[in-house]
């Protein structure tokens, strides 16, 4: 199985891609399992994660980007 370089879970975002996202993704992040990754670039080399339970003016989770290594993987 492919995976897009660039996936979003925002259904607003240009990267969001339903049938993926259906299927399952994992995402190893400095050779770690992230479960809380909202966007990933694997080219770029980083990730999308909320900052703690802080939200923005629209009720959306605000997020930070990290960067290192981007290993994305099926889950059954």
């Amino acid at each position: 199985m492919t995976f897009p370089d660039r996936l979003s879970n925002d259904p607003r975002s240009p990267y969001f891609d339903a049938e993926v996202l259906e299927r399952g993704v994992g995402i190893l992040f400095n050779g770690r399992e992230r479960e809380d990754v909202s966007e990933y670039c694997v080219s770029e080399g980083w990730i999308r994660a909320p900052a703690g339970k802080s939200k923005d003016r629209f009720g959306q989770p605000i997020t930070i980007k990290l960067k290192g290594t981007v290993e994305p993987f099926p889950k059954p």
